[in-house]
């Protein structure tokens, strides 16, 4: 019911509305718990530690609405005009200004009498500086709506300034780092994703580049329901024009969220399987398409678009784990993009996961769901055997991709390796979600596997 109330009818490129996803979301979680239980006592008991009991609390939150359509930017000043915004301040990317992909919702703002003053200075991995930058703007012009309107840096901004420029906030952004630190009211918020990746759309967190105690940079979060939006906006338009490195990185990027989501140790549950498991296979399905065949290709776009939105939806209420605490440092510290940290640390985390019986039974369940699978699984049994089936299948995704498999392709060497191997152990908020206990020790043989 949750999930029913929670997601709107997507429409399909042609403008007809579907809710086909919604039955089979929850015809799969009926799927999955009537697998669990049927398990025999022995696969209960030792996957104990990777399944969540069905009684243990559960909270599905998402945006309050969500608007899928080709070309639905367009509309995003009648949206906020019939919510009688006024004034908004638009927060997006140089690069996205430049290129003139925010001129059509601008055009639409103005058109409907929405004064929006731009803040067009995001950048990847945004410094907490560039929040305290565009709050002043927002306190500037009196904002009274945010518009985030780009990938997952100009978003997590977005949500952070509707919070800090409320003029009820008295809080500073060193105060919101933690769980459910933010009090107080925030500004209306609408966010639109341009591309394939973050699910920050429909995400609680904001992740900002600051400074640790020692001096070193590193990625802090800012955990609240308040950043969840009042409303999503998917225009797989947005999309078309993304360079290629783009797409493919925050693609893999949205496709670990299904992994790591779909094999969180401590929130695993259902409803974040069933998303999980249809986000994999509407990313790994379009996203050859997007990338290598044709990138014009509006249906595939917008399958990665809407693959990327169930993904974000998936860690959001059973967060992402070793993978992401290993690919932080190489953004905070070498200026990786996180899509591509990610890709470049993936397969050997899942191949270190995969030690453990549990995590490999869990592999086995998403093999299925990666693309053009189907035809090479004779003879691969549960368990290990289709574990390594889907690292290969990454492995092989990777290089139809074109990405960087190796930290010495993108600048580093092994003399790197005790610097992340030391930051990655600080991201405490990450670890104790992966389905194998992960030490110092194991992460620097990670590394250094991908050196």
């Amino acid at each position: 019911l949750a999930l029913r109330s929670a997601l709107r009818p997507w429409a399909t490129p042609d403008g007809r509305r579907v809710s086909v996803l919604i039955r089979g979301l929850l015809s799969e979680q009926r799927r999955c718990c009537a697998a669990m239980a049927a398990a025999s006592a022995a696969r209960a008991m030792a996957a104990a530690a990777a399944v969540a009991p069905a009684g243990r609390e559960l909270a599905f939150k998402t945006a309050k609405s969500l608007w899928s359509r080709p070309g639905a930017s367009r509309g995003l000043g009648k949206l906020l005009s019939e919510q009688g915004c006024r004034s908004a301040l638009f927060v997006t990317g140089p690069c996205l200004r430049r290129l003139g992909v925010v001129d059509g919702a601008l055009a639409s703002l103005h058109e409907h009498g929405v004064a929006a003053e731009v803040f067009d200075a995001v950048e990847a991995d945004p410094a907490n500086t560039t929040v305290d930058a565009a709050v002043a703007a927002a306190r500037e012009v009196g904002a009274g709506h945010i518009v985030g309107f780009g990938g997952g840096s100009a978003m997590d901004v977005a949500k952070l300034v509707a919070c800090l420029a409320a003029p009820s906030c008295t809080q500073a952004l060193d105060d919101m780092y933690g769980v459910e630190m933010v009090s107080g009211e925030r500004l209306p918020l609408t966010l639109v994703p341009t591309t394939a990746g973050s699910g920050s759309e429909v995400t609680s967190i904001s992740i900002i580049k600051s400074v640790g105690p020692d001096g070193e940079p590193m990625k802090k979060a800012v955990v609240s329901a308040k950043l969840l939006p009042d409303c999503a906006v998917l225009d797989a338009e947005l999309t078309l024009e993304l360079p290629t490195k783009v797409t493919a990185d925050s693609g893999v990027d949205a496709m670990v969220h299904c992994i790591e989501a779909f094999t969180s140790r401590i929130k695993k549950n259902p409803i974040a399987d069933a998303l999980a498991k249809e986000g994999l296979r509407l990313l790994s399905g379009s996203i050859r398409t997007s990338v290598v065949s044709n990138p014009q290709d509006v249906e595939a776009r917008a399958e990665m678009l809407l693959g990327a939105c169930l993904a974000g939806m998936a860690f959001n209420i059973s967060p992402v784990g070793a993978v992401h605490a290993l690919a932080y440092p190489l953004g905070s510290h070498f200026g990786i993009s996180h899509g591509l940290s990610n890709s470049l640390v993936l397969p050997q985390v899942l191949e270190f996961n995969r030690g453990l019986p549990e995590a490999g039974a869990l592999y086995a369940e998403l093999l299925p769901q990666m693309h053009g699978t189907a035809g090479r699984l004779g003879g691969v049994r549960a368990g290990d055997d289709a574990a390594a089936a889907l690292i290969n299948e990454i492995r092989m995704l990777q290089h139809d991709l074109n990405m960087p498999t190796r930290l010495t392709q993108v600048g580093l060497s092994k003399e790197d390796i005790p610097l992340l191997a030391r930051e990655a152990m600080k991201q405490t908020r990450l670890l104790p979600n992966n389905v194998r206990e992960i030490h110092y020790d194991d992460a620097e043989q990670i590394y250094a596997a991908v050196v």
